[in-house]
């Protein structure tokens, strides 16, 4: 029997992506074939306790130099905490949820941690958990490709 083939689409070093969960539209992303996870940039991350004593995690998705940051906080009830290598080589625990993310117009659940990023250029990072799964390869010469193939293939009115 003969192995169907998979086509893999290109993404760029650096993709426009949405989350339609956060209602957060082209979100400026840096694809990161050395990460793993990949990692949303929140602020004042904390795990409070519901009146019925269940565990939430509470964020603020970006921050307020950010041209889509509403000040409204996220809660998350399914989290974990895991060590995660940051990009200097530390390991520290991080929050991480499931959520989901649109490329191509595609929806696709992957995982990220939720940590402080106001210090990186992009507020997203795409690790290889959702390369892989995707099935995706990246071209570093190439940037926004997913956006540009929507302008493409939606019909104009």
């Amino acid at each position: 029997m003969k192995k169907q083939r998979i086509l893999k689409r290109v993404v760029g070093r650096r993709e426009l992506v949405d989350f339609p969960q956060f209602e957060l539209w082209g979100v400026e992303a840096k694809v990161d074939t050395g990460a793993f996870t990949g990692a949303l940039h929140c602020s004042d991350i904390h795990v409070a306790n519901r009146p019925d004593g269940r565990p939430v995690l509470r964020v603020l998705l970006l921050d307020d130099e950010h041209p889509q940051f509403n000040g409204r906080p996220l809660e998350f009830t399914e989290f974990l905490l895991r060590d995660i290598k940051s990009s200097n080589g530390e390991v520290q625990e991080r929050y991480v949820i499931s959520t989901v993310i649109r490329l191509f117009g595609e929806d696709f659940e992957t995982e990220f941690s939720l940590s402080d990023r106001s210090d990186m250029r992009y507020p997203v990072l795409i690790g290889r958990l959702l390369l892989r799964r995707g099935r995706f390869v990246v071209d570093v010469g190439r940037r926004n490709v997913s956006y540009r193939f929507l302008k493409t293939t939606r019909p104009q009115p």
